[in-house]
């Protein structure tokens, strides 16, 4: 099979917490080899591309900058285009909070007519009570992603959608999701790359959000063993694999 963009998730597929997946390593190499530059979507809202990029670096792979995208980046856009001036409240690392603030987004703590989640480790109960509180004085809850778990070295943790949808129970409300499956991260990487979707196929561990995603945007999709789904229940994903060096 022969794309122009490869367009890789990350934790789970490239890699796992602070460990590199070497047949990913590898594969990646391949392409490059061949003038074919990845692209890097990830649902983790917490790193700035500087950091992505450092991270990726750290495990042999050079990334371009222009060719990562986080739904940090996709939330920031989507609050831009649909809630012009609006107030913000924040739950979520430095990286979202980073982003939002390069697209002139007012971060507060009290006022806000919008709550943005994402992944926060620093996380406690008065964050979540504030935040459950301002949803229901009137509040539009927008949240980088619903993934519940994701992959590490040492096991599963707690992810984004969990917190999510606490406050979202709390408050009795639905929660806008900006991350895979959404395809947003696809609409914006074709939109500045002038790509068309057959020229793209997503490759990613998890089918509730990686999978999903291309299916939602109707490219090709490649799932890999590696992470949070077993292959035999990867049932929409247009190709199948243990390991991505299954493709060489």
């Amino acid at each position: 099979m022969q794309y122009k963009a490869y367009c890789f998730d990350l934790d789970g597929t490239v890699y796992r917490g602070n460990e590199p997946i070497a047949s990913a390593v590898t594969f990646i190499h391949a392409l490059q080899a061949k003038g074919i530059e990845p692209f890097f979507i990830t649902n983790n809202s917490s790193k700035t591309v500087a950091e992505l990029q450092a991270t990726l670096l750290n495990m042999g792979i050079i990334a371009q900058a222009d060719h990562i995208y986080s739904s940090a980046l996709a939330t920031a856009s989507y609050i831009t285009e649909n809630f012009t001036g609006e107030r913000a409240m924040l739950i979520g690392s430095h990286g979202l909070r980073d982003a939002l603030q390069r697209e002139g987004i007012e971060i507060v703590e009290h006022g806000a007519s919008v709550v943005v989640v994402g992944i926060d480790k620093d996380v406690n109960y008065m964050k979540l009570a504030i935040a459950a509180v301002a949803l229901q004085q009137g509040a539009t809850l927008v949240s980088t992603n619903q993934d519940i778990k994701f992959p590490t070295e040492h096991g599963f943790v707690p992810g984004n959608g969990a917190f999510t949808t606490l406050i979202a129970d709390v408050a009795s409300v639905t929660p806008h999701y900006v991350g895979k499956p959404s395809p947003r991260m696809l609409e914006m990487i074709a939109r500045d790359h002038h790509l068309r979707k057959e020229e793209m196929v997503l490759i990613g561990d998890n089918h509730d959000t990686d999978i999903l995603c291309g299916v939602n945007y109707g490219i090709a999709t490649i799932h890999v063993a590696t992470g949070v789904t077993p292959s035999a229940d990867a049932t929409q994903a247009t190709y199948r694999i243990n390991e991505l060096t299954d493709l060489l």
